[in-house]
């Protein structure tokens, strides 16, 4: 057997590690998928480096199985799967049906909303269900628009537009960061808790950490509540995994040609994990181990719950964002002054195809423990 296709050791520490060369490449291709965001199809808008493809993460101590589509489906098998969140949430999603769309074919059987933000396809193959829910701050929310300068969450209510479902799902991949940065007013218990960078408004200014610890725990209370009393009669509970915190890499200006230019990962000694992106992921893992602890003396094991760390990971990837391409040729008519840029999402395929790989290991160390299998 290949050394990367070892089987890992049931310690390893998939989080911690550097990019290495793989000269094999992603499992599929902007043009066969037919799943991807137009605007993270990099190579079908003319990006012309295919470089940032060629690259591994190999954690430290272990080796990380490619993925195997097969196996994940044979996994998920009579089963609900559900992205909630971000459009981070949508990134790794679309991610994920494009590598298993390379042994079975998922139908879309539900859209709905702006963008198709919420979207639902199955699996004849393996009755498998995959569900996108949009809900960039799991809590309930009122995103901001041309008539209301800020979002406004509501801290202790979940937002039932994915809740609702929650008696239908198997395992949910839970994704919130971004939304957390933009100018905000918070509720909780019906009056103002403050505002996150609202200037024009007579509210306390607060940090939006604590408010991203409140929403998040609001979420993970009403997942194991709920998921509690399925618990109780004998049937499976909810599994759920926390994608934390995916750093941005903007270097210049959003609008400017060179706002995420590079074409290879960071070296180790390139960059540190510190300041926000350190304390989102930090906050994301925190919360996640309170809920753990929490759901073990409370409801014993109805519940499955794990940290996706791909805070470090995504960090030393600043070649693996659309930035320009999230337009088609956007200088095929020559040099631009402006040109919107993308350093936020991920190219499909790209680096967040990692997250998945970690996924599937993340469920296989779950089953060693207590089938997943229908």
């Amino acid at each position: 057997i290949a050394e990367e296709e070892r089987p890992n050791e049931t310690s390893c520490d998939y989080f911690n590690g550097k990019w290495v060369r793989d000269r094999r490449g992603p499992l599929y291709n902007g043009t066969t998928c037919g799943i991807i965001k137009e605007g993270q199809n990099c190579i079908s808008h003319g990006r012309p480096d295919i470089g940032y493809l060629y690259w591994r993460w190999k954690p430290t101590r272990c080796n990380l199985p490619r993925f195997k589509p097969q196996s994940f489906i044979q996994l998920f098998k009579h089963k609900h799967l559900s992205f909630v969140g971000d459009s981070l949430a949508r990134n790794q999603l679309e991610s994920l049906l494009c590598m298993l769309a390379t042994v079975s074919t998922p139908n879309l059987v539900y859209s709905n909303g702006e963008e198709n933000k919420f979207r639902r396809w199955h699996f004849d193959s393996h009755n498998i269900t995959v569900s996108l829910y949009w809900s960039p701050f799991l809590v309930k929310g009122i995103e901001k628009s041309s008539a209301r300068l800020n979002n406004e969450l509501f801290l202790d209510l979940v937002d039932e537009k994915w809740a609702r479902d929650l008696n239908q799902m198997d395992l949910m991949v839970l994704s919130i960061g971004h939304w957390f940065l933009l100018p905000a007013v918070y509720y909780e218990g019906g009056s103002v808790l403050g505002c996150h960078y609202c200037p024009g408004l007579n509210h306390t200014e607060i940090e939006f950490y604590d408010m991203l610890r409140k929403a998040l725990r609001t979420t993970l209370k009403s997942i194991i509540e709920r998921s509690g009393v399925r618990g109780s009669d004998g049937k499976d509970g909810i599994k759920v995994i926390v994608t934390t915190f995916p750093p941005a890499h903007f270097e210049g200006e959003w609008d400017k040609a060179g706002a995420c230019p590079k074409t290879e990962p960071f070296k180790e000694e390139e960059k540190e994990l510190e300041g926000m992106n350190a304390d989102i992921r930090k906050v994301e893992v925190e919360e996640v181990e309170a809920a753990k602890a929490n759901y073990n003396e409370n409801f014993g094991r109805v519940l499955k719950l794990e940290a996706l760390d791909v805070t470090k990971l995504a960090l030393m990837r600043p070649d693996g964002h659309p930035g320009p391409y999230m337009y088609p040729f956007p200088f095929a008519n020559g040099a631009k002054d402006r040109v919107q840029n993308d350093c936020v999402h991920w190219c499909l395929p790209g680096p967040i195809d990692t997250w998945n790989e970690i996924f599937l290991q993340i469920i296989n160390k779950w089953n060693e423990n207590e089938p997943f299998v229908s």
